[in-house]
C-alpha cells in the first residue's frame, strides 16, 4: 500500500514538472524552441519507466531555465529602438515639455479666473453706539445691512475670458513650436548615431578585408614572393585600420550618450541602441510645396497669427474697461427706539453707485493694446520671411546633397569597390606593386567614408527641412 502511495506521489510531481516546463517553453518566445527539445524528454518522464527519468528531466528543465535567465535579459535589452519610438519616448519623458504642458495647465486656469462674476459686496454696521452711558448705551444704536452688486457693462466678463482662450492658443502653439527645434536636436542626434554605426561597421569590414590581404601576404612570403620590408609595411598599415575602428567605436559611444541625455534615459549604454535606414531618395518635391506647408503648419507662424487675434481682443477689453460700470446696493436697518414705538422703525433703502470717467478713461491701455496689434502684425510678417528663408536653405541644402550623391551611388561606389579588388587580385599574383596596393585601399576608403558622410549630411538637410516646413515631410 505504502509502495503504491509513493508511486503515485512521485507520478503526481514528475506531471507538475513538465507542466512548468511546458508553460515555460510556451509563455517566453525566444526559449520556445530550445524548450521544445526537452519537451520530448518530459514526456517520457511522466511513464514511470525507471528512476533516471526523473533525474533526466530535472536536469534537463534546471538548464533551460537557466537559458531563460541568460538570453531573454539579452534579447530584450539590445531590442534597438525606431525613429517613432525614440521619438514618442522624447514626447513623453523630455521635462522641458513636461513644464511646457504645465503652462498650458496654467493658461487654462486663468481662462477660469477671467470668466468669474464679481462677487457681490455684503455689509453689516451698526451706529449710535454710547458706551460711556451707564445705562441706556443701545437705545439709540441703528444697525444695518447692506448688499451690493457690480454689474459690469460692455461685454466685459466674455472679453476677458475671450482674451484668456486665445492666449491659451497662443501658449500651445508656443509648445508645439519649442517641440519643433527640440525634436530637431533629436533627430540629429538619431542621425549621428546610424552614420557612425555605419562608419563602424565600414572600419570592421576594412579590417576583415586587410587581414585578409595579410595572410595571403604571410603565405607568399613563405614562399619568397615578396620581401620581408613589404610584409612588415603591409603589417605597420594595419595600425590605421585598428585606429579607425577604435575611433568609430567612441564616437558612437559617444553619439549614444547625447541620445540618452536627450531621451532623459539612465540605461547603460551597452543596452541601447537604435535602428533606422540610412540612405537617401533622389525624389524631392517642389519648392513651391515646402512653402505652402510652412505656411500652413508651422507652429510659430500660427503663434503669432494667434496674438494678433488676442491683441485685438485684448484692445476691445480695454476699451470696455473705459465705460463706467453702476453698482447697485440694497440696505435695510432700524431706527432707535427714541424715533418712535418701542421698537424703533425698520426701513429698506436702495442706492447706485456710478464712477465718473472725468479723469481716467483707460486711456494708457487702450493706446498701448491698439499699438500692440500693429506690432504683433509685423512680427508676424518677420515670422513669416524667416520661415521662408528657413525653407528655402534647407531646400538648397538638400538638393545639393542630393546632387552629390547621386554619382556615388551610380558609379563611385562600384568603381572604387572594382578598383580595389581588382588591384588587390593582382598585387596577390605579383602584378602589381605594394604601392599601387596601398593606394587602391586608401581610395576605397576614402570613397566610402565621403559617402556615409554625404548621407549623413542629407539626412541632417532633411531634418533641417523638416524643421522649416514644421512637420515630417522627409524621413
Amino acid at each position: 500500500m505504502r509502495g503504491a502511495m509513493k508511486r503515485a506521489m512521485a507520478e503526481c510531481g514528475e506531471k507538475r514538472a513538465m507542466a512548468r516546463l511546458i508553460l515555460l517553453t510556451a509563455t517566453i518566445p525566444p526559449i520556445a524552441k530550445i524548450g521544445a527539445g526537452y519537451l520530448s524528454l518530459a514526456k517520457e518522464a511522466v511513464h514511470p519507466i525507471s528512476g533516471g527519468a526523473m533525474e533526466r528531466l530535472l536536469r534537463t528543465s534546471s538548464a533551460a531555465f537557466i537559458l531563460v535567465l541568460c538570453l531573454v535579459p539579452a534579447s530584450f535589452a539590445q531590442q534597438p529602438l525606431t525613429w517613432q519610438e525614440v521619438r514618442e519616448r522624447f514626447i513623453d519623458r523630455n521635462p522641458t515639455l513636461l513644464a511646457g504642458r504645465m503652462g498650458i495647465e496654467e493658461a487654462k486656469a486663468q481662462e477660469v479666473t477671467a470668466s468669474l462674476r464679481p462677487n457681490p459686496q455684503f455689509t453689516a454696521a451698526t451706529d449710535y453706539i454710547h458706551p460711556f452711558r451707564s445705562y441706556g448705551a443701545l437705545d439709540d444704536a441703528q444697525p444695518s445691512v447692506s448688499l451690493s452688486y457690480l454689474f459690469e457693462r460692455m461685454n466685459k466678463r466674455e472679453l476677458r475670458y475671450e482674451t484668456a482662450k486665445k492666449g491659451t492658443a497662443v501658449a500651445a502653439s508656443q509648445l508645439a513650436d519649442q517641440a519643433r527645434t527640440l525634436l530637431f536636436t533629436l533627430r540629429s542626434a538619431f542621425i549621428q548615431v546610424l552614420q557612425q554605426k555605419a562608419i563602424l561597421a565600414l572600419a570592421r569590414e576594412n579590417l576583415a578585408y586587410y587581414d585578409r590581404v595579410l595572410d595571403v601576404s604571410a603565405e607568399r612570403f613563405k614562399t619568397g614572393d615578396i620581401a620581408q620590408v613589404d610584409l612588415n609595411r603591409l603589417q605597420l598599415q594595419r595600425v590605421q585600420y585598428e585606429s579607425d575602428v577604435q575611433t568609430a567605436t567612441v564616437n558612437l559611444r559617444t553619439a549614444k550618450i547625447q541620445l540618452l541625455m536627450l531621451l532623459n534615459d539612465r540605461r547603460p549604454v551597452e543596452q541601447f541602441d537604435v535602428a533606422g535606414p540610412f540612405d537617401f531618395s533622389e525624389a524631392i518635391r517642389p519648392l513651391s510645396d515646402f512653402r505652402q506647408l510652412a505656411l500652413d503648419t508651422r507652429p510659430d507662424l500660427k503663434a503669432a497669427v494667434l496674438a494678433i487675434d488676442q491683441a485685438k481682443s485684448s484692445h476691445d477689453l480695454a476699451e470696455a474697461d473705459a465705460s463706467t460700470d453702476p453698482t447697485i446696493s440694497l440696505d435695510g436697518g432700524r431706527l432707535p427706539q427714541s424715533s418712535g414705538g418701542p421698537y424703533g422703525f425698520g426701513y429698506v433703502g436702495v442706492s447706485v453707485s456710478i464712477p465718473l470717467r472725468i479723469f481716467d478713461r483707460n486711456q494708457g491701455e487702450r493706446a498701448r493694446t491698439k499699438l500692440d496689434i500693429a506690432r504683433s502684425e509685423r512680427l508676424r510678417d518677420a515670422v513669416e520671411a524667416q520661415a521662408m528663408g528657413d525653407v528655402e536653405s534647407a531646400y538648397a541644402a538638400i538638393t545639393s546633397t542630393v546632387i552629390l550623391l547621386k554619382p556615388y551611388k551610380t558609379h563611385y561606389l562600384q568603381q572604387a569597390s572594382t578598383v580595389r579588388d581588382t588591384v588587390t587580385f593582382s598585387y596577390e599574383r605579383g602584378g602589381a606593386s605594394l604601392l599601387d596596393f596601398l593606394v587602391a585601399q586608401r581610395d576605397y576608403r576614402s570613397v566610402r567614408i565621403a559617402y556615409l558622410t554625404l548621407v549623413g549630411s542629407y539626412l541632417s538637410a532633411a531634418a533641417q527641412l523638416n524643421l522649416a516646413v514644421g512637420r515630417e515631410v522627409i524621413e
